[in-house]
Parts: structure tokens; C-alpha cells; sequence
């Protein structure tokens, strides 16, 4: 046992002979928020029957070492390891002071009967399923109510095999909305690194009520064709840090959330102080997101170092007439796009509504927005920015932009309306709202 707990240790050092110390010292990271947890107590997922064939369930074994973890409450938490090995399961929750660690070779796999998938209350930002009215799927792995948990591990597997999922979306079979993989709710201090994540039911991870969240160098992976796999999504969440981390998904990358029309407005409980930065990824959909879920409002965003491949948009902030709330101070900067669809997107009649009973005098403010020092190539459309005629979309300020169109016609120019700000060094030049106003004071230059 001593061997074995050495060896979990070991995996927490990080050896970098050739980098040099002081670009190191340079690269700015968030990991503070949540300082990584020795745990004192280790235990296996075997020592409770687990068996890592690919066809034996796992599902008691994975509940059963989670409630001796729970009982025991040990000193410095506990480290449930799962070796090498293919563990198919039925979903399951986490608990407190826990970290979850996947070794090289180590895949949850989830099970693909989805007979006897448990049932959760609708979230109350949302008043209801996001894809079917009632109630929702519980996710994969779950947590409500938690402090101090920990997923990580030597780049192992939570496969959600989301296939029979997307399947029933496309047939319009779905009972209810479909599982996240992950998902926290009411807990803090969460890190999720060195893990792959991949199939998703649905969205992928989903840190929601939640505070002191680090997400990092994390893999997310789904087929380009599968619907509404978010990658990231922060939803009425506070302190949230994801870095260092690469996402190819069929949906938005990252979309920082708060809530969905009456039922966000009335629960209240924003997105602010959310850093992303140095994300890779491709998506049919937008790369980095706000929106459109935003009714509890959203704030102190930054977004920095991005690269995107092969995207529907670049940078998408979208919302609609009945989502109440505010986007404010956002900083978008560093982003590098090649291939897409439009580079950047600001918009007030995007998203769907939970049901006919939203307000359409609960209009969106959305103010602040600074999107700086983008470069892309063969972008066919740079941007569009539509604010509402009743609330004008005030303060968007962008500069040092360049959204090449490639070797062929650029199909459409920048678009604008119901918005005003400034713009300096931005090319192909974008539309007359935003150079014309940059002198009253929206925007300071520089941005």
C-alpha cells in the first residue's frame, strides 16, 4: 500500500527541466482561487468490487465507495483512485472533500441504458427543462451541495457515450432534457484538471450556483454533428477560471450563463468574475459565448489568448427581448480565428423562450463590451452587432481588429444597428454606429 500511495503523490509534481523559470513566472494562471488538496486517506475504486472490463457495472461499486468516503469524513478528504481500466456505470454523485482521480488509461464510461436514468428537479433559474418541459436527467457525475472537490487525474476518460442521447434529440423521443456530463450546483471550491472529457449526453461541463471554480488543462471532445454539447458553461456562477484547455464540440465552446427569461430574472443570481484564456477549440457554433441564457445577468467576463478553428463565430454575445438582466464589462482580447463563418457577434434576438409567460417589456442592458486585438483569416462575414431599438446596445468598443476574407469574395460586410461605440484600427472597416461615437466617452482610447 505504501507503493501505491507514493505513486499517486508523484502524479501530483510537475517536472519542467527545459522550461526556463522566469517565462514560467510569466505565464498568468488563476489556480489560486482553489489551491490543489492533498488527501490524506486513499482508497480504490477496486477495493469495492469495481472491475475495469469494459462490461461489468460499476454503478454500486462507485456508490458504495462515495458513502464510505461521506462516513468516514477524513481528515484532509479522501482520494478515490481509479486505475487503468474501462468502468462502465450508471450515474452517481460526488461528495465533499473528495478528489476523483482517473490514472493513464482509466475510462468512466456511462452506460447507454437510459431506462432507469435518474430524475432531477428542473433548475430554478430555468422553470423547467432546457429542451422539455418537468424535470431533467440527473448528469453523469454529480455534485449539489458540496465544498472542496477535486476531478483530476494522468489525462483518463469520463466517455458520457452520448450517442443514444443525441439519437432520441433528433427523433424527438426525449422525455426529458438530456444529461450533462458534469455538473455541480451550490458548491464551491471544485477543480477539474487533466482529465479528457468526451460524448457527452448534453452539455459537458456545468458549474451552476457555484463559486471558486477552476477548470484546466482539460480535454472536451464531441463529434461536430452532436447537438448542444457546450463545452464549458458557467451559469449563475462566481469566480470561475477556465484555462489552459482545448474543446472541439458540436456547440458553443464556452457560454457563460445566468438564468433563462421570468424564471433568471426572479431567481437573481448572476455570472461575474470569470476568466478564460489560453482555450484552443473548433465549433460549428461560437467559441467563446455569453448567452442567451442571461436573465440573472452577466459581469466582469475576460477572455484572453484564444484560438479558434473552423467556427460558426468567433465571439458571440447574444440575448433577447424577455431575458431582462444585463451584459456588462466584458473584455475579449488576444483571439486568433481561421475559417469561420462571422468573427464576431453581438446580438438581441437570439434564443428561444421556457414558455409564453416571459415579459416582453423585460429588456436586456448590455454595456461595456471591449474586444481588442483579434486577427483572422478567411472569415467570411468580420461581425454584425444588433441591439434592441428600446435598449441600444451602448459602450461596444473595439479595436486593433483584422477579420481577413481569404483567398475568396467576402460575402457581407460589418452590420450594425441600435448600438454605439467606437471603434479604432478595426479592418475591413466596420459600420458607421461604432467610428463615429468613439469620441463621447464610451470608449477611452486606448480600449
Amino acid at each position: 500500500m505504501h507503493r501505491f500511495v507514493s505513486s499517486i503523490l508523484l502524479c501530483f509534481v510537475v517536472v519542467a527541466p527545459l522550461m526556463n523559470l522566469r517565462a514560467l513566472a510569466d505565464v498568468v494562471t488563476c489556480s489560486g482561487i482553489v489551491p490543489m488538496r492533498d488527501r490524506s486517506d486513499i482508497v480504490s475504486i477496486t477495493e469495492f468490487g469495481g472491475v475495469g472490463d469494459g462490461v461489468t457495472m460499476n454503478t454500486e461499486a462507485f456508490r458504495a465507495v462515495i458513502y464510505r468516503i461521506q462516513r468516514l469524513r477524513s481528515s484532509g478528504g479522501t482520494l478515490l483512485y481509479i486505475p487503468p481500466g474501462v468502468y462502465l456505470t450508471g450515474s452517481f454523485n460526488l461528495t465533499s472533500h473528495m478528489t476523483l482521480y482517473l490514472a493513464r488509461g482509466a475510462v468512466i464510461k456511462a452506460t447507454q441504458d437510459t431506462t432507469n436514468w435518474p430524475l432531477i428537479a428542473p433548475l430554478p433559474s430555468y422553470g423547467r427543462g432546457r429542451e422539455r418541459p418537468g424535470g431533467r436527467y440527473m448528469s453523469f457525475i454529480h455534485g449539489d451541495g458540496l465544498h472542496d472537490v477535486i476531478i483530476t487525474g494522468e489525462n483518463g476518460t469520463i466517455d458520457g457515450q452520448g450517442e443514444i442521447w443525441w439519437n432520441m434529440w433528433r427523433q424527438r423521443t426525449l422525455e426529458f432534457t438530456r444529461p450533462n456530463l458534469v455538473e455541480f450546483m451550490h458548491s464551491q471550491r471544485i477543480i477539474i484538471s487533466n482529465v479528457v472529457f468526451q460524448n457527452s449526453p448534453f452539455w459537458n461541463i456545468h458549474p451552476v450556483y457555484c463559486s471558486n471554480v477552476v477548470i484546466k488543462n482539460v480535454t472536451i471532445l464531441a463529434p461536430l454533428d452532436s447537438p448542444n454539447t457546450d463545452g464549458i458553461d458557467p451559469d449563475s456562477s462566481s469566480h470561475v477560471c477556465i484555462e489552459d484547455s482545448y474543446i472541439s464540440t458540436g456547440d458553443d465552446l464556452v457560454a457563460v450563463k445566468s438564468g433563462w427569461d421570468e424564471y433568471g430574472i426572479a431567481y437573481n443570481r448572476p455570472s461575474s468574475d470569470i476568466t478564460i484564456r489560453r482555450v484552443t477549440g473548433s465549433s460549428p457554433f461560437a467559441g467563446i459565448a455569453v448567452g442567451s441564457e442571461t436573465s440573472g445577468g452577466v459581469e466582469n467576463v475576460l477572455a484572453e489568448h484564444i484560438n479558434l478553428y473552423n467556427m460558426g463565430v468567433g465571439i458571440h454575445l447574444k440575448t433577447n427581448i424577455g431575458r431582462g438582466g444585463f451584459i456588462r464589462n466584458i473584455t475579449v482580447s488576444d483571439v486568433y480565428v481561421e475559417n469561420a463563418r462571422k468573427g464576431i457577434k453581438i446580438a438581441g434576438d437570439v434564443g428561444d423562450h421556457p414558455d409564453g409567460k416571459f415579459d416582453p417589456n423585460a429588456l436586456p442592458v448590455v454595456k461595456g463590451v471591449t474586444i481588442k486585438n483579434v486577427w483572422g483569416e478567411n472569415v467570411q462575414q468580420p461581425g454584425s452587432i444588433h441591439g434592441l431599438r428600446n435598449s441600444p446596445f451602448t459602450g461596444i468598443c473595439l479595436s486593433n481588429i483584422k477579420l481577413g476574407g481569404g483567398t475568396g469574395p467576402r460575402k457581407t460586410p460589418w452590420q450594425c444597428s441600435d448600438v454605439s461605440g467606437g471603434a479604432v484600427e478595426v479592418s475591413p472597416w466596420p459600420c458607421s454606429e461604432l467610428t463615429t461615437t468613439h469620441q463621447t466617452g464610451e470608449c477611452s482610447i486606448p480600449f
